[in-house]
């Protein structure tokens, strides 16, 4: 069963007595069955520019494509959808979130995790998709200890091995090498708190991770099977709810490997679709939990 709610901090009704501003949070549950639930906790948005997602694609075919999914201007807003499972034994959070030291729009879950009587010391595991910085910057607190003390903290070997190499520095994107100071730095604070993991390894029951890479080199999406039901969660091999879909096999240019990435995205848009699996993704909007549906050449997104 899937339903619309709204999350509202603990403070909120104090604060609107007051007459002070207070956060809504608005997420999505998923009630996969036996006991197993996800919801999806907002992060905030990221502000990015226009060429950030978009440079070099031909703008006659890209234009129609964002004026129908209401997008204009030169910055592009970008939900943060954090997804958390709970299965009555464990609470577990996929990516950290970016944490304050990135975009002061972005680095709010642990305000959405107050909304649902939560705290960091409740998160039994933290799973994460890829080393960008608004997946990996929140983990660790104002004094470099990790901000989820007692999860286990989980990333993909590949991944983990691709942002502390010192030959990354030098092969990234100009504009992009102070996500390597950002994620090794993190990475190396967590030291052997760290597991690593390969493609097709679960890191705890009824999760299995799967290597879908491109958008970095080691970028995991993570299958969920409870209940009977599967999902999947994408991370960000699908960015976007309008491009990625319409248009799977462009290279975007907000991957590291955009030809790797296009495969990757044009293979799992065209499982989901006709599988009928949920997806939750990273930067998809509606609170991200959704479907894909196939529509002429490509793809549409279906939020629930």
């Amino acid at each position: 069963m899937i339903s619309r709610r709204l999350f509202l901090m603990s403070a909120a009704a104090g604060a609107v007595l007051a007459g002070m501003p207070f956060r809504v949070w608005a997420g999505t549950t998923l009630d996969l069955g036996g006991g197993v639930r996800v919801d999806t906790l907002s992060d905030g948005h990221l502000e990015l520019p226009f060429d950030f997602s978009f440079a070099g694609l031909p703008r006659d075919q890209l234009d129609p494509i964002l004026q129908q999914a209401g997008v204009s201007g030169d910055m592009i807003q970008s939900p943060c959808n954090i997804t958390l499972l709970r299965d009555g034994a464990n609470t577990v959070l996929f990516d950290a979130g970016s944490g304050p030291d990135f975009m002061p729009t972005a680095g709010k879950v642990i305000e959405a995790l107050a909304a649902l009587d939560l705290t960091p010391e409740d998160v039994t595991h933290l799973l994460f998709t890829h080393g960008h910085p608004d997946h990996l910057w929140g983990v660790l607190d104002e004094f470099d200890e990790p901000l989820f003390p007692n999860a286990a903290h989980v990333m993909g070997r590949v991944e983990a091995e691709y942002w502390t190499d010192p030959a990354t520095l030098g092969s990234i994107r100009e504009d992009r090498q102070s996500f390597v100071a950002g994620a090794s730095r993190r990475i190396e604070a967590l030291g052997d708190a760290l597991a690593l993991i390969e493609d097709g390894d679960s890191p705890l029951p009824g999760v299995t991770a799967r290597l879908t890479p491109g958008h970095t080199a080691g970028h995991m999406s993570f299958a969920i099977d409870a209940g009977g039901q599967q999902l999947l969660v994408v991370g960000d091999a699908i960015a976007n709810s309008h491009v990625a879909f319409a248009r799977p096999g462009w290279d975007s240019p907000s991957d590291e490997d955009p030809p790797l990435g296009a495969e990757t995205r044009q293979a799992l848009l065209a499982e989901l679709a006709d599988s009928g699996t949920p997806l939750i993704g990273f930067h998809l909007s509606d609170g991200g939990i959704g479907r894909a549906e196939r529509d002429g050449d490509g793809f549409r997104f279906v939020p629930v």
